[in-house]
């Protein structure tokens, strides 16, 4: 399970509870953002194992998934965090995002065609970096001729100009919901079908998806409304949200945490008023020694979630090994205090100083640990995540779910070649 602890769990959130779950219900069934039914999509699930379990793959060593922003982090984020339990895959898995032309030699260099299979990811299907990058990808491989192009599948919108290029190529074609965000699509075929092919049990991480819907819409998970409502209420006085992962597993889940948080809650309001929450991802204890000063005797702005994984966890992963051996080195007997501690033990212990310290400043904050580092678990917490970004947005009147501000971008990039 996840256990939950929050300095927000007295506030006083008086009628604010029932209108605000009244109104995700309501958002929930108005179909306003699909994510909310992707943990009951059997379809998806079913779609994704059939495909990564035909005989093509068998001679299949490494998945280059070709994407920008959620066409991208929610698979690396999951992949990277789940690592260590992926099952009857070896495959290497490498990212093209963006049209760095060094990591894009990097990555060619490290592959052969033969052992390749090209995933191409983009929600509208006219995404610039990932186009650009799959053009060169085709020429460079010759992906369109009648013996390679299996080797190149899509994942796109219904309807997008890149699902009629596919269809017209014969190439493997895999739509999403219109519905459904790039940054809120990673329990899609977004991520289902990558993730699958790297030999995780997409089913247990829905099924953890779905007991974390379930339980939010049952009146179990109060927690994430007392948050929410808090961070909306003091959102001028507190405008930066720092999640302070303990453990390196959890980079690439702050990442995705970042493009969630800034890209759906930094808007206008329904009145015109810029409003957000700056989204802040640390790694413990690395960022102890990098970030935590400005934390503490820095301007009071921020609020700090930490996540983290039950000690039991070392011994699930079968990494219980890994503990300060009993050795004193010379000179350095000072140290001597953690001798035999385990590793992870020794990082919660960091993490409950940090959290002890930001408390004792009065410094909001609350606490996420993963009773297990499964599938299970980082189902129910991208949920966890992406349900307290629907309550907040709501309560700040933004849309959730648009993203205006980078479409601005995309624009003027196209009046540079006109």
């Amino acid at each position: 399970m996840i256990s939950f602890s929050t300095s927000y769990a007295d506030y006083d959130l008086g009628s604010d509870y029932e209108r605000l779950i009244s109104a995700i219900k309501a958002e929930s069934s108005s179909g306003a953002s699909g994510y909310y039914k992707l943990p009951f999509d059997t379809f998806a699930l079913d779609s994704a194992l059939a495909y990564s379990t035909r005989e093509y793959f068998s001679s299949i060593t490494d998945l280059v998934i070709i994407g920008v922003g959620g066409s991208s982090l929610g698979a690396r984020a999951l992949h990277s965090a789940l690592l260590h339990s992926c099952r009857h895959s070896s495959r290497r898995v490498h990212f093209l995002e963006h049209t760095d032309p060094f990591e894009t030699k990097r990555v060619l260099e490290s592959i052969c065609l033969e052992h390749t299979h090209f995933l191409l990811i983009s929600k509208s299907g006219t995404t610039i970096e990932s186009i650009s990058l799959v053009k060169f990808l085709i020429t460079h491989f010759d992906l369109l001729s009648s013996v390679n192009k299996r080797h190149l599948a899509c994942i796109t919108d219904s309807s997008s100009p890149l699902e009629s290029f596919a269809k017209a190529q014969g190439l493997e074609c895999f739509t999403i919901p219109a519905n459904v965000g790039g940054r809120f699509s990673v329990l899609s075929l977004v991520g289902l079908v990558p993730l699958s092919l790297l030999g995780l049990d997409i089913g247990m991480l829905l099924q953890g998806a779905r007991a974390m819907m379930e339980s939010f819409f049952a009146g179990e998970e109060r927690h994430i409304i007392n948050k929410a409502t808090f961070l909306a209420k003091y959102y001028r006085q507190y405008p930066i949200s720092v999640l302070f992962s303990y453990g390196s597993v959890f980079s690439d889940i702050n990442r995705w945490f970042v493009q969630l948080w800034g890209e759906s809650l930094g808007k206008l309001d329904s009145s015109g008023t810029q409003v957000g929450l700056t989204p802040v991802g640390l790694v413990g204890s690395i960022d102890q020694h990098s970030f935590l000063q400005l934390i503490v005797q820095g301007a009071r702005d921020k609020v700090v979630s930490f996540l983290s994984l039950d000690d039991a966890c070392a011994k699930a992963c079968k990494d219980s090994s890994f503990i300060v051996p009993e050795y004193s080195l010379a000179g350095l007997e000072s140290t001597d205090f953690v001798n035999g501690t385990p590793f992870l033990h020794l990082l919660n212990l960091q993490k409950q100083a940090t959290l002890e310290t930001l408390e004792s400043y009065a410094i909001p904050i609350d606490s996420i640990t993963l009773e297990r580092l499964d599938e299970w678990h980082i189902g129910a917490l991208v949920v966890y995540f992406e349900l307290l970004t629907s309550c907040t947005g709501f309560l700040l009147g933004v849309n959730t779910y648009d993203q205006p501000g980078v479409e601005f971008g995309k624009q003027r990039l196209r009046g540079y070649f006109l």
